[in-house]
């Protein structure tokens, strides 16, 4: 194998304070991590989670140094998996990618067989990276929620974060699927996009009240809210008889300072999202679905394409939340 590009995030010490660096530099087979499956990786993508381990403003990653990167498509170049053979086109998400295992920011990766699935058929490595772990948790969110009898005619659906990867991907699933979405977002310029990609209202930031009732009028037959902390207070207070509610982040804060009373009371759901460590099956599942009735319709009026020289600054806008949709970017050059 020839030497290969990735970007490396290491831990270092300045005047002795620990902190974190990431920059672009060139390995070769023995940095690879322990594998059985190695992959020449077309695409990636760009997730909160990799803006907040590469720029160290999170302690996301476990060990050092580490290629970031949660998220690959591409190509088997060898296996001793039994599932995969040379030429396969394959995608891996989460597990320990891009925090304790090398990730997908490098043109090769070696991973083990178990974190790599076959590529739905009628999709590419660029539109499984433009979906990635956001639109697998959206995916995953709208299946527990059906699962647990959420259906169209069942009332509202409520998207925190909607101008987000995650966010925006389900207003675009849940529309298509034939539900009234309505989206929560802090960004009020891009209420005519949450609009274009389905939602049929969206809600200021500032219409979440300060004072939180224990049981508050119900409005919600469905949720997916990647903010926690008070925001999932207000919306456990305002969901429906028997709704259902799926907690995917925490952009919002740690904190849940809620009563019983929507559960016992109403019957409330909730439910939490792991998209990081579930198993083959639920992950299987999901993207069949991806492939099939949750593809996103407007996928191209949400994901943006960079090289992989721009990643640094990708972050940056991440992490000054001057960024909305989903981020692709190409690791293959040769593409």
């Amino acid at each position: 194998m020839t030497p290969f590009k990735a970007l490396l995030i290491e831990e270092v010490t300045t005047e002795g304070r620990r902190g974190i660096k990431s920059g672009f530099v060139t390995l070769n087979e023995g940095n690879l991590d322990a594998g059985d499956v190695l992959i020449r990786v077309d695409y990636s993508s760009v997730n909160y989670k990799d803006a907040l381990a590469a720029t160290g403003k999170g302690r996301i990653v476990k060990r050092f140094p580490c290629v970031g990167g949660i998220d690959l498509a591409g190509t088997v170049v060898e296996s001793a998996a039994p599932r995969f053979a040379p030429g396969d086109k394959v995608i891996a998400t989460s597990y320990d990618l891009g925090v304790a295992h090398h990730g997908g920011y490098a043109e090769y990766a070696l991973v083990p067989g178990g974190w790599v699935l076959p590529m739905p058929e009628g999709m590419d490595a660029r539109e499984a990276m433009a979906i990635g772990t956001a639109g697998l948790t959206a995916a995953m969110a709208i299946n527990r929620m059906e699962d647990n009898g959420l259906k169209p005619e069942s009332g509202p659906v409520l998207v925190t974060g909607a101008t987000g990867g995650v966010g925006s991907l389900a207003i675009d699933m849940l529309a298509g699927r034939g539900y009234e979405v309505v989206a929560l977002s802090g960004k009020a310029d891009q209420a005519d996009w949450l609009r274009h990609l389905g939602a049929a209202r969206v809600m200021a930031r500032s219409e979440v009240p300060a004072d939180i009732k224990p049981l508050d009028k119900g409005l919600w037959a469905g949720a997916v809210d990647s903010v926690g902390g008070s925001t999932l207070a207000w919306i456990a207070s305002t969901t429906k008889p028997q709704g259902v509610i799926t907690s995917i982040g925490l952009a919002g804060g740690t904190d849940l300072n809620t009563t019983v009373m929507p559960f016992v009371l109403r019957g409330v759901a909730l439910i939490g999202i792991d998209s990081g460590y579930a198993g083959f099956a639920v992950r299987e599942r999901a993207w069949a679905r991806l492939a099939t009735d949750l593809r996103p319709r407007h996928l191209a009026d949400v994901v943006r394409e960079v090289p992989f020289e721009a990643l640094p600054e990708v972050f940056e806008q991440l992490m000054s939340d001057r960024a909305h949709g989903r981020t692709v970017v190409r690791i293959n050059s040769e593409l």
